[in-house]
């Protein structure tokens, strides 16, 4: 089409998806996460080997390991073998010489509805006291579940911030030349579903702000089509199939309208549609080419991509239309924005020495900050407590998925042996 389709692998893509198959199937691959950096002064904690039912032990425990050390901000403490219920006595000085500021022990037991129970108590090593403690009805299936809300509790009680352990990342596989599945894992790729199978590219997938559904664009019928996929019963529903072409939704935060990018009256716009694909109402009118909308946390605004300025360039619009501000200036090319949770940041893309690079921008003072050294970043999406944030990027010309932290000292990456992983969504907070 022009030069903002032509800029980054997702807009190149633009006109692609998914086929009919919905599926709820356990997937056959599922990320690794590679931790590539950390933060500067990690919190040790100790984590005892759970009492009760050993094997259940061990999951719940491994989870909640996993999940604080991949979190960037706390170093694991090893307790060696040593079983700790949340009964057993807490010998403090002992863990101060051990070098841990905090101590979590617990146990797996039977529930009153025949059912397991994960009980938990976190201490303060230095104030020798409980700063948390609770309990969690779960099942053998749900155990990994189970560690990664006792993980969340830990985390907040520790960093003063909503943990994430609970989340869920969408993404899409390609694993041969016609083959793509869109899959649903937990956030530490594990657990992962798959959610559509196609024989040809599922882009665009975005989270509705209750977790609840998924909006993608489809091409199974030689045009894209918006659909909106319901994960508890499977079944979709077209949201926008205009003439010409459909693309790039995004939900706004009440979860009630989704802004779109058609063609149906010329060039490409951004239209607001309500969810259910009625009332579209077109939002840019220009010649330019416009697309990659993204809501602002508190609804009043559309930032999205342009090239009405001669260049790609970020601009934002409020909902109820009105005048275009431009909001990237530093830089000929930036592309894909994404507002923080707390709308203090935007995350994009921005090509630097011919390369497309993870950047971030500070709204209030325009002070922008690279994040990545790669090459061929795309499709950035923040995490739900806005500390983290996933993009698709490439390594050995493989597609990985990379997180990185908005003060860029926390690096992960996430990859899978069987395939390309492109198109992350990082999804809400459980409801």
């Amino acid at each position: 089409m022009s030069g903002i389709e032509s800029a980054t692998r997702r807009l190149g893509r633009l006109f692609a998806a998914a086929s009919l198959a919905l599926l709820q199937a356990t997937a056959h691959a599922e990320l690794t996460i590679e931790i590539t950096g950390a933060g500067a002064n990690r919190i040790p904690v100790a984590i005892a080997d759970f009492g009760g039912d050993a094997a259940s032990s061990r999951v719940v425990t491994s989870v909640i390991r996993g999940d604080l050390e991949r979190s960037g901000l706390i170093r694991i403490v090893d307790t060696g073998s040593l079983v700790m219920t949340e009964a057993s006595p807490v010998a403090y000085p002992e863990w101060r010489g051990r070098g841990a500021d905090a101590l979590v022990a617990g146990s797996i037991g039977a529930s009153d509805d025949g059912r397991q129970e994960a009980r938990f108590r976190l201490y303060d090593v230095n104030k020798q006291n409980v700063l948390a403690g609770s309990a969690f009805v779960t099942s053998k299936a749900m155990l990994r579940a189970a560690g990664h809300r006792i993980a969340d509790v830990i985390y907040e009680k520790l960093t003063g911030e909503p943990g994430i352990f609970s989340t869920r990342v969408a993404y899409v596989v390609r694993s041969g030349p016609a083959r793509y599945e869109l899959h649903i894992s937990d956030a530490d790729g594990q657990n992962a579903q798959i959610a559509l199978i196609s024989k040809e590219p599922i882009i665009s997938p975005s989270w509705s702000p209750d977790g609840s559904r998924l909006a993608y664009v489809s091409f199974e019928n030689k045009k894209p089509v918006v659909y909106v996929h319901s994960l508890a019963s499977g079944k979709r529903a077209v949201v926008a199939n205009f003439k010409g072409s459909n693309s790039a939704p995004a939900w706004a935060p009440d979860g009630r309208k989704l802004a779109v990018v058609l063609s149906k009256e010329g060039g490409s716009q951004i239209f607001l549609v309500n969810a259910d694909g009625s009332g579209a109402q077109r939002l840019t009118s220009d010649g330019a080419i416009n697309t990659e909308p993204s809501f602002s946390p508190d609804g009043q605004y559309v930032y999205f991509t342009s090239d009405r300025g001669g260049s790609p360039q970020i601009y934002r619009i409020a909902v109820g239309g009105g005048e275009v501000q431009r909001v990237s200036f530093e830089g000929s090319y930036n592309v894909t924005p994404r507002i923080s949770p707390d709308g203090n940041t935007m995350a994009f893309i921005s090509r630097r020495d011919g390369s497309f690079r993870l950047a971030v921008m500070d709204l209030a003072s325009r002070q922008v900050q690279i994040l990545s050294d790669s090459h061929k970043d795309e499709s950035p999406t923040f995490s739900p407590n806005g500390r983290m944030i996933l993009i698709a990027t490439e390594m050995g010309g493989r597609g990985v998925l990379s997180a990185v932290s908005t003060d860029g000292r926390i690096k992960q990456r996430l990859s899978i042996t069987a395939g390309d992983v492109r198109e992350p969504a990082w999804g809400p907070f459980g409801r």
